[in-house]
């Protein structure tokens, strides 16, 4: 803010890059804080829209000689005034021989970023480690990205607030005992988590599997009671062990190969 005042004083201001790096696993709001970014930086008058626009290697690589280019540049196109959203950017860097058209993607991303610096915020998200190795491929990356923020996974109780949340804007609420038995599960599931653990998405599935329980439970209820079909409970909660054996081998499979097979 103080920055932006200088120079309306007319006074010399310091090249201060707003590009970021989102460091962390899916599912911790890493596309969330962008978007309120977005709006913070046009609140200060950086940005003339602050409008988000996500997309990732599928949405700026293409699979020809010289389109490449032609993909990247409209998307800049689209993000001017607002913030550039790249997931899972560490897949840009591909390959890593030159060969791979995730580079130009990069150099021209690269470019577009020094031709509108003024009215363009790029923001690169993806894993922790992956993340580190993407920005220390290319030094232009380097020059250009020096903001960190790094994303935790959501622990237990973070992700019995996520499901309330889900539950209170669909006009849920729960039964101490469907609290109690969901807040073993969420425990269990940080305490076993794998390096791509979903987090909050993990807890709308719940939520949502929870929610057709429900439906199958009270269906035949006469009344149907607005309380009744308000209510979570216990039995609505899928079963523990199943729960979490089930998200764990899913995320497991999403990090091995061979699961996947």
């Amino acid at each position: 803010k103080v920055q932006k005042i200088r120079e309306e004083q007319g006074l010399k201001g310091s090249n201060y890059s707003l590009h970021s790096v989102f460091m962390g696993p899916p599912g911790t709001g890493k596309t969330t804080i962008a978007r309120l970014l977005g709006r913070i930086y046009k609140h200060l008058g950086y940005l003339e829209s602050g409008h988000l626009i996500e997309t990732d290697r599928a949405g700026l690589v293409a699979g020809y000689i010289g389109q490449t280019a032609i993909k990247v540049n409209e998307v800049v196109k689209a993000a001017l005034g607002g913030v550039l959203f790249i997931d899972e950017a560490y897949a840009l860097s591909r390959g890593g021989d030159g060969r791979d058209f995730g580079t130009e993607a990069i150099e021209t991303l690269l470019k577009r970023m020094e031709d509108h610096r003024d009215e363009l915020v790029v923001i690169v998200a993806g894993y922790s480690d992956n993340m580190e190795e993407f920005i220390n491929s290319n030094p232009g990356l380097q020059s250009r990205f020096n903001r960190y923020l790094e994303f935790n996974h959501y622990n237990g109780a973070e992700l019995l607030g996520i499901f309330k949340l889900f539950a209170r804007k669909s006009d849920f609420i729960l039964s101490e005992d469907a609290e109690e038995k969901l807040s073993f599960i969420f425990d269990q599931l940080y305490q076993k988590r794998h390096p791509n653990f979903g987090n909050a998405r993990v807890a709308r599935n719940i939520f949502e599997k929870c929610t057709q329980n429900q439906a199958n439970r009270v269906v035949s209820i006469v009344p149907l009671t607005k309380e009744i079909l308000m209510t979570l409970e216990e039995p609505d909660v899928p079963a523990v062990n199943e729960t979490v054996e089930k998200i764990m081998m899913f995320d497991k499979a999403k990090n091995d190969p061979k699961a996947k097979e």
